[in-house]
């Protein structure tokens, strides 16, 4: 008798659970934590969270506050590996701020391959 096939989430202890996809970006933030305010860069996206690009150590679980320009959001740190974190926010994301934040990332990028 074979054994059983496990399921995909038993073979991959790590395996993404996440409530929403995320897409990818490159947007220049803030990140405000402990008082103290440092330059980001967004990696990815969702309505629930971020991935970012962190030269600072913050502590899991420390509240922060995300400014993208043209969007201020709370969050909490869930993870920081290096210099890369994760954060979930308090309240979602609007879907039409996630789009808009993708749009504003594909014009960076298109504007900065202009200049090369």
């Amino acid at each position: 008798m074979a054994s059983p096939v496990p399921a995909p989430q038993d073979a991959d202890p790590y395996a993404d659970r996440r409530v929403y996809p995320r897409v990818p970006v490159a947007l220049p933030a803030l990140l405000q934590a402990g008082g103290q305010r440092f330059p980001v860069l967004l990696l990815d996206l969702s309505p629930g969270g971020a991935k970012l690009n962190c030269p600072a150590s913050v502590a899991t679980g420390t509240t922060v506050m995300l400014d993208c320009g043209t969007l201020g959001r709370q969050a909490v740190v869930r993870w920081q590996n290096g210099e890369v974190m994760g954060i979930c926010f308090e309240s979602e994301l609007d879907p039409r701020d996630v789009s808009a934040l993708m749009e504003r990332s594909k014009a960076l990028e298109a504007l900065l391959k202009g200049r090369e």
